[in-house]
């Protein structure tokens, strides 16, 4: 189901870039808007992994160094027929980590000290089932694509509002347009807001299916609910500081809201619903 509704929204996305360019720039529009998707995608795909590790700091690792980690990854990358991803280290005492590559063969985990110092090593092995199977269900990928396209549809709005004040307004039917300066105004301002929205409800989904993954791959989801709720507490001690555009790929947020209005524009599902899918209960 989660799959489903990833794909739903991706289509959903698209549909709505091409419409943002249509409604701005006609046919011309829609191509430019195809041609940013694509380009944008393109750069997405090979250089997002290389890009998120250096924003971290992230150092490799070797098996004498992290021997924990090493060992987790390396017996459940060969239970689930994933290639050994790559292992880094991001220099911060804030627990966190995350997966990043483009697919199974180019896959990377990086974790933080902080999280080696926090957790015991079931709830480890937990938080490393996460991350592989956003590996194993390609989720890097489909999150990166979808921050792209947001980003493109950001873009063609602010792009052909403003060319519209400067009458390059070449959008069809524009003669039946009498509010077209207001319509681009509402655009400007509404389709942002709404790409984000669909590309954070993308992320939540593929949250709740990487732990699913993980839970069904160790066969202790309890474990991987304590690591949740103590990453969720110590996090907040220890804010790590993130890029919004990557803040996607951690398994805690870094990014902290207050809840409320704040969960709405978060790139990952309340830790209390998560734990709740986990093991149908709170932990005690």
């Amino acid at each position: 189901m989660n799959t489903f509704k990833t794909t739903l929204l991706l289509v959903l996305l698209t549909v709505f870039l091409v419409f943002i360019g249509d409604h701005f720039g006609g046919r011309n529009g829609m191509v430019l808007a195809f041609v940013l998707s694509v380009a944008f995608n393109f750069g997405t795909y090979f250089f997002s992994d290389k890009l998120a590790l250096a924003m971290y700091r992230a150092q490799p690792a070797t098996r004498e160094e992290l021997p924990r980690v090493y060992n987790v990854v390396e017996r459940l990358a060969a239970k689930q027929g994933l290639p050994m991803p790559k292992v880094y280290v991001i220099p911060s005492e804030s627990p966190n980590a995350f997966a990043t590559g483009r697919n199974p063969k180019h896959a990377s985990v990086a974790v933080t000290h902080g999280i080696l110092n926090l957790l015991d090593d079931e709830e480890l092995e937990g938080v490393l089932a996460h991350e592989l199977g956003h590996v194993k269900n390609r989720d890097i990928l489909t999150s990166s694509i979808a921050a792209t396209l947001a980003g493109a549809i950001t873009m063609v709005a602010r792009m052909g509002y403003f060319a519209s004040l400067f009458g390059g307004y070449g959008g069809r039917d524009d003669r039946d347009r009498g509010g077209g300066g207001l319509t681009g105004l509402l655009m400007l301002i509404l389709a942002p807001i709404a790409a984000t929205l669909i590309q954070l409800a993308i992320s939540r989904s593929r949250e709740y299916e990487a732990d699913a993954t993980g839970a069904k791959e160790t066969g202790n989801p309890y474990a991987l609910a304590r690591a949740l709720q103590k990453l969720d507490n110590y996090s907040r001690r220890i804010p790590l500081q993130a890029s919004p555009t990557t803040a996607h790929l951690f398994i805690v947020a870094p990014l902290l809201g207050s809840g409320g209005f704040a969960n709405l524009f978060s790139t990952h599902p309340p830790i209390k619903d998560r734990i709740q899918r986990l093991i149908g209960r709170d932990l005690v």
